[in-house]
């Protein structure tokens, strides 16, 4: 492993201020000594924007007091002319590709979206990579490129070829992309597979936030599968501390017996390692509601659930096997999610309290 120091680099984290990348950018400009991040993302509208502006006050605060400089630039990846433009302008050590067109669900009615931002816009990403040589390429993959794995916990070793969404199908394509570029070019590059990321200021698609906003309006959460699921979930200060972990360690350049390059190119599980049956997790969630205020003592759980059927290209479990990432970079996500929904619940009973 390449060891890569941080401090006075130039790092690209696309995708902020989306939630990952916020949260990343803050981590950067808290540890880091000197150097430069740049953040992109188009800002859309798949979910309420006002909520990626609150993210960006955040990190425009913490670039305030941080000796690192912050440059915000509004676009996207699938630009492939402004993506060219921010290489050649900053000649990056050090990228984080994070944006993506989300949600497994979306996907199903909106697959064009889907292609231009992880099809696309990824393979932009790649070919200024290739032409503007960088220490180490980090990619975001996820968990459901396991599709309907009856293995588990899933492990990077397992075969992901049945996708079970186009989600799926664009980030299985990202880290077959990368192999080739890593192998082609000679890229070091790294792909994350997260698992189910929850926490303060996350996505409102997500289930926790969603059915807290309809658990506040008075309205019927629907539990898929009869309440048959189970997800590791992956609080946020946990992913940030796996990615920044990864990003301080490309995989080595190294040429095989035929003198052509072995492909600097690794996938990690970051996941949680403890799947939660989703009716714990939806308890657990109400009573943090409650204690935060955002919801009453009294308030009528059982009348605002209704347990329904499976959800076309939705999973009954997700289980990461995280041990390469404990091996190769010492970190295993510790944080449960009665301590993650607390942090949650708190933040959300902050934000909406005007």
């Amino acid at each position: 492993m390449q060891k890569i120091d941080l401090n006075n680099k130039k790092i690209l984290v696309t995708g902020s201020p989306g939630f990952i990348g916020a949260n990343l950018v803050m981590r950067l400009l808290k540890e880091m000594s000197s150097g430069t991040v740049v953040s992109l993302d188009n800002m859309n509208d798949y979910y309420d924007v006002s909520l990626k502006e609150w993210r960006l006050k955040q990190i425009e605060k913490a670039a305030e007091v941080s000796p690192v400089r912050h440059v915000f630039v509004r676009g996207s990846i699938g630009d492939k002319a402004l993506v060219d433009q921010l290489f050649a302008d900053y000649h990056f050590d050090v990228v984080v590709n994070l944006a993506a067109q989300a949600g497994v669900r979306y996907s199903i009615d909106h697959p064009d979206v889907y292609i231009e931002s992880n099809i696309i816009g990824f393979y932009n990403l790649l070919e200024a990579c290739r032409h503007n040589p960088v220490e180490h390429l980090v990619y975001a993959s996820s968990s459901s490129v396991y599709g309907g794995n009856k293995k588990v916990p899933f492990s990077t070793d397992d075969k992901v070829d049945n996708p079970v969404s186009l989600y799926a199908a664009t980030k299985k394509s990202n880290e077959l992309l990368a192999h080739a570029y890593s192998k082609l070019y000679n890229i070091p590059a790294t792909g994350l597979r997260f698992f189910t990321v929850y926490g303060p200021a996350g996505r409102p698609d997500m289930f926790y936030y969603s059915a807290t906003q309809k658990l506040v309006a008075g309205k019927t959460i629907q539990i898929f599968n009869y309440g048959n699921m189970r997800r590791d979930f992956t609080y946020i200060d946990d992913i940030v501390e796996g990615v920044y972990r990864v990003m301080q360690g490309a995989p080595e350049k190294k040429n095989g017996e035929d003198g052509l390059p072995i492909p600097p190119y690794a996938v990690y599980n970051i996941g949680g390692g403890q799947p939660e049956n989703l009716l714990d997790y939806i308890s657990t969630l109400q009573e943090e509601l409650v204690r935060a205020d955002v919801l009453p003592a009294d308030y009528d759980f059982e009348g605002h659930r209704e347990l329904v059927g499976m959800q076309a290209g939705d999973v009954p479990v997700t289980y990461a096997d995280s041990e390469a990432l404990e091996r190769d970079y010492g970190f295993t996500p510790k944080i449960g999610i009665r301590e993650g929904l607390r942090a949650f619940a708190e933040w959300y009973a902050e934000y909406y309290k005007s």
